[in-house]
């Protein structure tokens, strides 16, 4: 047996400089000065305008971290900040970065004692998913670099090659419906959101080049009208925020939007039965505990009773290479 060290007591109680740095990092630039060939403290200190100090200890512990690789003292990127970090990139996520650091969504955390006495966040009304909260706004805004894979993927699982309807159910940025609609040319998406938020995802789509088979109908997911039958209803993010009942609720008024063989596609962090692995999809619960009144993760066999007493036929569970995050295709029987 190991001579106990508390080490990960000290490591833990200062966990919070860990995004502290990259945030400063990102702000900063750093990621991309790095990128462009700035190596040294100096060098990289003088491309972002700060101190040689300050940038040193901050690369090293972005080293430290992960984030950042050293060798005789010059600094690159790791194959993950080259790609989600420099500013130059494509799947750049300084927005995402931002916005997951809102101090919106960390203030319940300075509260999480009594949160975790009552079982509910500390966010006034019904926490993020109260009705028209602007939050999800800036979701939409932010969030398409992070979703842009996990969108492809879907869209290969599910787009098809013929005729298909397609609702993108709290659609967000609508990047999961357009990416379906870039696939199959001849398949038409509803996004359904609140009217602020569709906005993005009708800007989106106009961007990707599919603004004419993408047509917005804003309401709420509970209480609207979907105007079906529909081949796939898209359900990504969603269940996560609410419990089981209301779930259930939701999954009976998609299985009657959908038409006989209709799929309800649904992308969530799902951990395994034991609900402590894998460490991403497991630790959601976290960010579900502090931030809504009721949400939590759901390992596969609960999603599959779910849908089943739904009225589903059946479950698919459905790996993503490119995603911490995990796909089920639920079929509703053909007739």
């Amino acid at each position: 047996m190991s001579t106990p060290n508390p080490g990960i007591i000290f490591e833990t109680i200062n966990a919070y400089q860990r995004s502290a740095a990259l945030k400063a990092a990102i702000e900063l630039d750093v990621f991309s000065a790095v990128a462009k060939g700035n190596r040294s403290a100096e060098a990289i200190a003088k491309a972002v305008g700060a101190s040689a100090r300050g940038v040193r200890i901050l690369c090293d512990y972005l080293v430290v971290i992960g984030f950042l690789l050293k060798d005789r003292g010059e600094y690159s990127c790791t194959a993950e900040s080259g790609m989600f970090l420099d500013r130059g990139s494509p799947a750049y996520f300084g927005g995402t970065t931002r916005f997951l650091l809102d101090p919106r969504l960390i203030a319940p955390y300075l509260q999480l004692t009594e949160i975790v006495r009552t079982g509910r966040t500390t966010l006034p009304d019904e926490g993020t998913v109260s009705r028209d909260n602007p939050i999800w706004v800036e979701f939409a805004q932010e969030m398409t670099p992070m979703m842009f894979p996990a969108a492809g993927e879907i869209a290969g699982i599910v787009g098809g090659d013929g005729p298909i309807r397609v609702l993108d159910l709290a659609a967000g940025h609508g990047l999961f419906g357009i990416m379906i609609a870039q696939r199959n040319p001849q398949a038409k998406i509803t996004a359904l959101d609140w009217a602020d938020v569709l906005a993005v995802a009708t800007g989106n789509a106009q961007k990707f080049g599919v603004a004419n088979r993408h047509r917005a109908l804003a309401g709420d997911a509970f209480e609207a009208d979907y105007e079906g039958p529909y081949d796939v209803v898209l359900v990504t993010n969603f269940f996560h925020h609410f419990d089981p009942p209301t779930c259930l609720t939701l999954m009976r008024k998609i299985h009657a939007a959908l038409g006989p063989g209709g799929r309800c596609v649904t992308l969530e962090f799902v951990p395994n039965d034991d609900r402590v692995s894998p460490p991403v999809a497991a630790g959601f619960g976290m960010m579900m505990l502090g931030t809504t009144v009721a949400g939590d993760v759901y390992t596969f066999a609960e999603y599959s009773t779910m849908f089943r007493n739904a009225g589903f036929a059946s479950s698919e569970l459905h790996a993503l290479a490119q995603s911490p995050e995990t796909v089920i295709v639920s079929t509703k029987a053909a007739r």
